[in-house]
């Protein structure tokens, strides 16, 4: 049986307009007003690529730093040692560690949002790897994750550094702001973001690109954007 909607979540529908297509401006502001949940909704972008991530060639992933971040102080943890574990302390890592951390996560704990490594503490790491990975947690040198500069990287992410990475059907789902950002570093975040994803478009992609384009409150409906 059908999940029956709440009259919160059909009086936000309703305020979208069936098959109509809206600017960047007119969909941020109206998927703000749509995040009526009494807890401070994320704001999402959602965009389908003309994509196949069957092929490894086709497959978009990556990080960046949003220009206002995403509204959210991320939980950091860093795998190293020596001078580098106390450069990552010094950073604001919110965890630092090496074996002991290893036993902490097999033993079940996921108290963290990144995880940043330096190169010599993969080894140490790769036992994780079935832990790790599926919650996306795994350091990846790709996304600056394992890195030696781990005072950038740790500034990094807690700029709002976010991965953006293709589902199986091709489609990117990235958080850009809360609701109580202005609704200029909505607009200026939802661009850096479509402005990288074009610019590392796959070679080997053909045809169109992007091929929808949607904004979503986290308890919201969502506002489709005219490409």
């Amino acid at each position: 049986m059908a999940k029956k909607q709440s009259k919160r979540l059909r009086e936000a529908q309703a305020l979208v307009g069936k098959g109509k297509f809206y600017s960047v401006d007119e969909a941020v502001a109206l998927v703000k007003q749509t995040a009526t949940a009494k807890f401070e909704e994320t704001i999402e972008l959602h965009v389908r690529l003309g994509v196949d991530p069957k092929f490894n060639d086709q497959q978009v992933r990556g990080a960046m730093v949003l220009p206002h971040g995403i509204g959210k102080s991320k939980r950091v943890l860093v795998f190293a040692v020596g001078e580098k574990a106390q450069e990552a302390e010094a950073a604001g890592a919110d965890y630092v560690g090496s074996d002991d951390l290893v036993a902490k996560i097999q033993g079940g704990w996921f108290d963290f949002d990144v995880a940043i490594a330096t190169p010599d503490m993969m080894r140490i790491i790769g036992r994780l790897g079935k832990l790790l990975g599926p919650r996306g947690l795994m350091p990846n040198p790709k996304l600056g994750t394992v890195t030696m500069d781990i005072a950038k990287a740790i500034g990094e992410q807690k700029a709002g550094k976010v991965e953006y990475r293709t589902d199986k059907q091709g489609n990117i789902h990235c958080p850009i702001g809360k609701k109580t950002f202005e609704d200029i570093k909505l607009r200026e975040n939802y661009q850096a973001l479509i402005d990288t994803l074009i610019r590392v478009k796959p070679a080997a992609a053909k045809g169109q690109y992007i091929k929808s384009i949607n904004l979503a409150a986290t308890m919201g409906p969502s506002v489709p954007i005219q490409i």
